[in-house]
């Protein structure tokens, strides 16, 4: 990573260098964002005990509500319904004679309420519903009796959250819904919650979906941005966004700590379900589902003394219910305790699972070989014969690498390199060296060269190398190409601190993540860190002391890096330009840099490592190639055959038609380009525009 963040101009470093003359002490500190991160990894019983105050209990429900309008449509009919009080949008329908009637007729059925072509479930309060708005009723087959769950909550969430989620899943668990019938009349179904509510506590309420999505280590993936939301997480800032449920991994989901208002309101709320007979009547208000046994009269307290009526202790509103429900819940507990050994807590088990070694840092043996195999095109990269930094050979003779490597020997005009550079494949032992088996190439030019930040803040850092004269060199990894995985192992290659060629395995760390990353660091530091500014200056410097903030600044920053892939990797200095390996030993990521301090104890420690994707870099080299005129270069990768070069090409396409890079018209009218088969296809794919896809109309 050598000068990588000090080549940032958002590096905490540089930040950290203003206050190079703070000392600390002992007075309290503005909070900041690391505390608010730190917060969230709190154990859930001290995580629901922060929210708890905000819920105030309150009747099953309400008497009436502001007066509000909305249009339904029955198959072709269309009516208007003014409503002022409380209820489900069932069963402010059911005051509709029109729905009562067709409701007899499709006894049996399951109804379905569409809502901007989303399907909401029929006990979604009515309030939810906003003026003006139509709602279209359908039929569908249902797959078995309907059951009927007391959906109202005992306890008032607040503001609520309407979030929308597909009717298919991912990979491994696409059948989600408990009838699938949904899918002919809507593709999304639109789940409401309340604030301060947990993501797993709506799904189940709603009532639509399959009890697999709770069993396994499912969660919300955001169709736009592929962010992952956890089911343990509260739904506060899901609203208006749509999400496809997939499956994360193969381990158990973490249990949430029992005690919570929420978790009190699940178990209620379940003990209370009752299986209907085909009746799609709501179910009565709980104050009178007493059993036999509790119809007798009540013998009334007899006064005693001077007490007055009103200090007289009287039976709180559903309270026998509730106590047979946490009498249940305490039983259980205690019954778990007795018989199981005690299990982590629900941050032991998030640690266990994203950034401990588990068994998803494990490798079968065969993929271990292929890794081997594949390290042969990794390479260590050296200035003058002193190491410098890592890299591969991505195709014919070209070497790819960071381009912050050589950025103090590459002339920013001409790109010709002012000192000498090689590569070695072979540096794989100290005894190779020694007996002269150390083979090396010598770097000839710079076929291409970034190292910069544009105006977005996007960044760029990779070179293309093309190496001497002929020699063996070995297969070149863009036949291996992938994209980026959303989780899971990864495995990075190259030469860390200088030394011979090592293989790391580690985890991926997902964007949702990544301040709970540095909450653990700045837990572990809490009085600040040392950092070694002569490894991210030209000048080498003192080491300067790092008040709190570095953690917080480095939460922050990394967040805005949202294109790049993050881990947690011992690939410091040196391994800049490292290839990073998925899980099906494709290269995905050029491992580019990170965050490193020194401990108290003087270890060298990083609080997040990333890499810039190898599609992304791809895409910014061949336009620079097209931009310089450089084809011979472009004909040398185009010669190279990968698997997914078709979908590089689409990718490629949007990327010319959304920038109107003219470069590329331009090229596809040059000789050399007309004179050869390969080059003519290649632009004329990419400067061909999309014909119009034809709608149908029914």
């Amino acid at each position: 990573m050598d000068k990588a963040i000090k080549e940032d101009a958002d590096d905490p470093v540089e930040e950290s260098s203003q206050a190079s003359n703070f000392q600390p002490v002992a007075k309290p500190r503005n909070k900041g964002p690391m505390d608010k991160a730190i917060k969230e990894e709190a154990d859930d019983q001290y995580e629901r005990s922060s929210t708890a105050s905000n819920f105030q209990p309150v009747a099953k429900g309400e008497k009436s509500h502001a007066t509000h309008s909305f249009s339904w449509q029955l198959k072709n009919q269309r009516l208007t319904f003014t409503c002022n009080q409380a209820g489900t949008v069932e069963e402010v329908l059911k005051r509709s004679q029109v729905f009562t009637k067709n409701a007899g007729q499709n006894e049996g059925k399951e109804l379905v309420i569409l809502k901007n072509g989303k399907a909401i479930s029929s006990h979604t309060p009515c309030r939810l519903i906003i003026m003006g708005e139509q709602l279209i009723v359908k039929y569908i087959k249902a797959v078995d009796k309907p059951k009927l769950l007391d959906r109202a909550p005992r306890f008032q969430y607040g503001e609520h959250v309407m979030f929308h989620v597909l009717t298919s899943g991912g990979e491994n668990v696409a059948v989600i819904l408990r009838n699938t019938a949904i899918k002919k009349v809507s593709q999304e179904i639109t789940v409401y919650a309340y604030k301060g509510e947990k993501v797993k506590h709506a799904l189940k309420r709603d009532g639509r979906l399959k009890d697999i999505v709770f069993k396994k280590n499912c969660v919300l993936s955001d169709t736009s941005t592929n962010d992952t939301t956890e089911m343990s997480s509260l739904v506060d800032d899901l609203d208006g966004k749509t999400f496809q449920i997939i499956l994360l991994d193969k381990s158990t989901p973490p249990e949430s700590q029992p005690g919570s208002l929420d978790d009190a309101y699940m178990m209620q709320n379940d003990s209370q379900r009752t299986v209907s007979d085909g009746n799609q009547d709501p179910p009565q208000q709980s104050a009178t589902t007493e059993s036999e046994t509790d119809n007798r009269p009540k013998e009334k307290p007899e006064l005693k003394g001077d007490v007055a009526p009103e200090q007289i202790p009287r039976e709180i509103p559903n309270s026998e219910t509730l106590q047979r429900g946490l009498a249940s819940q305490f039983t259980d507990l205690v019954k778990d305790r007795k018989t199981q050994v005690p299990k982590l807590s629900r941050v032991q088990n998030l640690f266990r699972v994203e950034y401990g070694k588990n068994d998803q840092t494990c490798r079968q043996v065969k993929t271990m070989k292929k890794l081997m195999e594949l390290s042969n095109s990794v390479c260590h990269v050296r200035i003058n014969g002193r190491a410098e930094g890592s890299g591969f050979l991505l195709f014919d003779k070209f070497v790819l690498t960071n381009g912050h490597v050589i950025n103090n020997i590459c002339s920013k005009t001409t790109g010709q390199l002012t000192e000498k550079v090689t590569v070695h494949f072979s540096y794989e032992s100290l005894e190779q060296v020694e007996g002269g088996l150390d083979s090396r190439a010598e770097v000839e030019e710079v076929a291409g060269f970034a190292c910069y930040s544009d105006e977005s803040g996007h960044r760029y850092d990779w070179a293309l190398l093309r190496l001497g004269a002929e020699q063996n060199l070995p297969d070149g990894l863009l036949t291996h190409f992938g994209f980026l995985p959303q989780s899971g192992g990864i495995c990075i290659i190259g030469h860390p601190d200088g030394r011979v060629k090592m293989i790391e395995p580690c985890l991926i760390v997902k964007f949702n993540n990544r301040s709970q990353v540095a909450a653990r660091h700045y837990r572990e530091n809490p009085d600040g860190a040392q950092v070694d500014s002569s490894h991210y200056g030209e000048n080498p410097g003192h080491v300067q002391w790092v008040t709190p903030r570095f953690f917080e600044d480095v939460a922050e920053w990394i967040k805005q890096k949202k294109q790049v892939l993050t881990y947690e990797s011992s690939f410091y200095f040196g391994s800049s330009g490292s290839p990073v390996f998925d899980e099906h030993c494709n290269v995905v990521a050029m491992h580019s840099a990170g965050y490193v301090y020194r401990n108290a104890r003087g270890q060298s420690q990083s609080v997040i490592e990333y890499g810039y994707p190898l599609s992304v870099i791809i895409e910014q080299a061949i336009v620079q190639l097209v931009e310089r005129g450089r084809f011979d270069v472009l004909k040398k990768y185009l010669a190279c055959s990968y698997a997914r070069h078709q979908n590089m090409m689409s990718n490629l396409k949007k990327l010319v038609e959304g920038r109107n890079l003219t470069a590329f018209k331009n090229a596809a009218k040059s000789p050399e380009v007309i004179n050869d088969a390969s080059l003519k296809t290649f632009f004329e794919f990419l400067c061909r525009p999309e014909e119009p896809v034809p709608m149908d109309f029914d």
